[in-house]
């Protein structure tokens, strides 16, 4: 077959029928371009090199072809998977299981920092057929020898420009170095950076290439908007989004992980059901958070751009980008979590005018305008209000044995004179509760920054991406700056070069943005240290 065109079902692609089985349990029926056109490769046992956006369903590109040529009968490490974060291990190796739950035996293993060795030690030693790990967890297992790659046939670099951006490149090249020259190796990467190229250079061998072309690099079901951050207080424009946008799931993208639960607390007082996710919640409720989210039980997420990496919720319909992320590549991975199997999906991104450049940058690489969005006015709001208490009304109408309540009204009504719409009026008023249903204007930002050269500077720099992850990190008082400082920028002990409005409030009443802070750490390249370092595997 020449191309992913002629493929129009997977029972066309060689896969045994347990497989297939499989697949048609999970509702899979076509394969994906990425599919169509990597599984015949994979099953033949060469090296590839795939280009594709996140939700593209890479994962099943080569986990399907992976599982179709495992030995069962050897429970030792057979294939590799490595992957940028613990989110994504979780993920991927629920996929392995779930493709191959009619292949009796069959163990997949995820490994990653933050949990306990000691369980990943004893599955290990009971034996397993699929490891995905991330690549620090990797190396500490490969060099305390309870991890033995001498059987592996097939090494999988699944995102491989996030564990680029992420510092964590050289021990990808170690971990390769030490596997058997005789893999198969399949590198999947969303971006193609000379990094990435040069290690497909040294490590693959006559690698087959499929790429997705990047106009499609976006998904067109996704519509893209932007809001120009004026006046409104962000919490306050987030709120009115919130009332106004009819969603199912949404995540909500913040930059540090102080922010992840702040957001959080203060949408949960507002009625929302919501929880956050970040790098210092326990795994356990990481995975109990996702299953809630999966479930409806919850119906928003507040997350980190790590955190969320691998979520694959297909109930996600909006995705806010609350802070602005750090790159166009961030930016396309934040809105591949929505528009999924088929459905449409809503990005909304937050945006102030420092920051047009980015934005700029981000509608060139994607091919899209921003469609600029105005916030809902507050009759809007109250018209959406009052719609939705109308429509309780109207399904309480339809669904509730009304005969007690019926009898009471009844009975008030005739005890104390009170005509039956005054009674109703006042039951309104009971089921509505505290919140109000005509809305308020939204308060108006009191401070505004100013234009300075300075400012303009600044503002061309990308901002850190995960600066919350440095905290752990410092051993000094992180100090509000506007961006992270290697060490050869030695600061001003006293003195502080940023914008009055981005100062600590005690000298003047102006203030950051709502929501924002910003912290340093004085270590950097000079030091030896990486990305990988303070953000962890």
């Amino acid at each position: 077959m020449s191309t992913s065109d002629a493929v129009t079902s997977f029972a066309e692609l060689d896969l045994p029928a347990t497989l297939q089985k499989a697949l048609a349990d999970v509702g899979y029926e076509t394969p994906s371009a990425i599919q169509a056109r990597m599984i015949p490769h994979m099953l033949e046992g060469v090296d590839v090199l795939g280009q594709a956006q996140t939700g593209t369903g890479k994962t099943a590109a080569f986990a399907l072809p992976i599982l179709a040529r495992l030995d069962l009968k050897q429970k030792l490490p057979q294939v590799l998977v490595l992957v940028p974060t613990r989110e994504l291990a979780i993920q991927v190796a629920e996929a392995f299981q779930k493709y191959a739950r009619h292949l009796p035996g069959f163990h997949v293993l995820p490994i990653y920092g933050g949990t306990d060795y000691r369980g990943q030690f004893r599955q290990l030693q009971r034996g397993v057929h699929v490891v995905v790990g991330t690549p620090g967890r990797v190396m500490d297992h490969m060099r305390r020898k309870s991890l033995d790659l001498s059987n592996l046939q097939t090494l999988v670099l699944d995102e491989a420009d996030e564990m680029l951006r992420m510092g964590f490149i050289d021990d990808v090249q170690w971990i390769l170095d030490q596997t058997p020259p005789e893999r198969q190796i399949a590198l999947f990467s969303a971006t193609m950076p000379d990094a990435i190229r040069r290690i497909a250079r040294r490590h693959l061998t006559d690698p087959r290439e499929v790429s997705i072309e990047m106009k499609t690099v976006t998904n067109a079901a996704t519509r893209q908007r932007v809001w120009m951050m004026a006046g409104v207080h962000k919490l306050d424009a987030l709120t009115r989004i919130l009332e106004v946008e009819d969603f199912d799931g949404m995540i909500i993208f913040v930059r540090t992980r102080i922010l992840t639960a702040e957001l959080a607390e203060k949408l949960a007082a507002r009625g929302y059901s919501v929880a956050a996710i970040n790098g210092d919640i326990a795994q356990q409720q990481r995975e109990k958070t996702i299953e809630n989210l999966k479930s409806g039980k919850l119906d928003i997420l507040v997350a980190t751009d790590v955190a969320a990496r691998g979520l694959d919720v297909t109930r996600i319909s909006h995705v806010i980008n609350y802070d602005i992320p750090s790159d166009v590549e961030a930016y396309v991975h934040r809105i591949g979590r929505t528009g999924r199997a088929g459905r449409a999906g809503e990005a909304i991104l937050f945006a102030a005018n420092r920051e047009r450049r980015l934005l700029r940058a981000i509608e060139k690489a994607t091919g899209n305008t921003l469609e600029k969005m105005e916030l809902p006015s507050a009759e809007e709001v109250t018209d959406k209000r009052v719609g939705k208490f109308k429509q309780r009304i109207t399904e309480t109408l339809d669904t509730a044995d009304l005969a007690l309540f019926r009898k009471l009204v009844d009975e008030y009504q005739h005890e104390y004179g009170v005509p039956v719409i005054e009674i109703a009026a006042a039951l309104g008023v009971l089921a509505q509760g505290k919140k109000p249903l005509l809305a308020a204007t939204a308060p108006v930002a009191k401070s505004k920054p100013r234009d300075s050269s300075a400012q303009r500077k600044r503002a061309d720099r990308k901002p850190g991406r995960e600066q919350d992850s440095q905290r752990k990190t410092a051993t000094r008082k992180p100090q509000p700056d506007t961006e992270q400082k290697t060490a050869q920028h030695k600061p001003k002990p006293k003195q502080e070069t940023g914008h009055k409005s981005e100062r600590k409030p005690q000298r003047e009443n102006h203030k950051p943005d709502a929501g924002l802070e910003r912290f340093r750490i004085e270590v950097g390249l000079a030091h030896g240290v990486k990305p990988g370092n303070i953000v962890g595997a």
